[in-house]
């Protein structure tokens, strides 16, 4: 049986699988849409995420934004989470075990939710599916695993730290809609019936 978002969340706001929850003000497990057709997966909650419990609500939060209004969706008609539930001391990059006691929540939300699309966002996020590629080389290229197209994006953060990776970073977010939508056609012939046997005449 599939565990419910509010159930997930409920276990990761008391998990203590890793060192990081001795640090933590709050966990954060995600928000957005159950239903959402576009997941995307950051790196891990950072000072401001970690006071409100939610995600993305910094200044790469606020860009996260301006890029979703830009191709016509909101924060509430997808759903945002990290790859790490709990905040990184010094905002430092999660390590392979915090990652690893994390990946078990993240299975279960990606069970749950059932997007057609998940956006990864910076290296850690993608080395999920795109283990020892560079971002620099892949990055605004979808590819498909399974049921689940999979697209890797730089962090927004890049963008603040080098202004010049803004434009990149805008230009694969452009992109979202397109490959959406295919996702969607793929999806619909998946699920259509079958044509009907014609009946040979002999």
């Amino acid at each position: 049986m599939t565990a419910s978002l509010d159930t997930i969340a409920a276990r990761v706001r008391v998990c203590t699988q890793c060192e990081l929850h001795r640090m933590r003000t709050n966990a954060v497990p995600g928000h957005g849409n159950p239903d959402a057709e576009v997941m995307f997966i950051g790196e891990g909650p950072g000072w401001h995420e970690d006071r409100q419990g939610l995600p993305f609500v910094g200044a790469a939060g606020q860009f996260l934004n301006e890029m979703l209004q830009s191709i016509g969706l909101s924060r509430d008609e997808v759903f945002i989470t990290n790859i790490v539930k709990c905040r990184p001391p010094g905002n430092r990059d999660p390590l392979p075990d915090e990652i690893a006691a994390c990946s078990a929540y993240l299975d279960a939300q990606i069970a749950a939710i059932k997007p057609k699309v998940i956006v990864t966002l910076g290296r850690f996020s993608m080395a999920r599916w795109f283990p020892n590629e560079r971002i620099s080389r892949i990055h605004g290229q979808p590819r498909r695993f399974g049921d689940v197209v999979v697209v890797p994006m730089y962090h927004p953060a890049a963008a603040l730290h080098q202004s010049s990776l803004r434009a990149t970073i805008e230009a694969d977010m452009a992109k979202l809609p397109q490959i959406l939508e295919e996702a969607r056609r793929e999806a619909a012939a998946e699920d259509a019936p079958p044509p009907p046997q014609q009946m040979r005449l002999f």
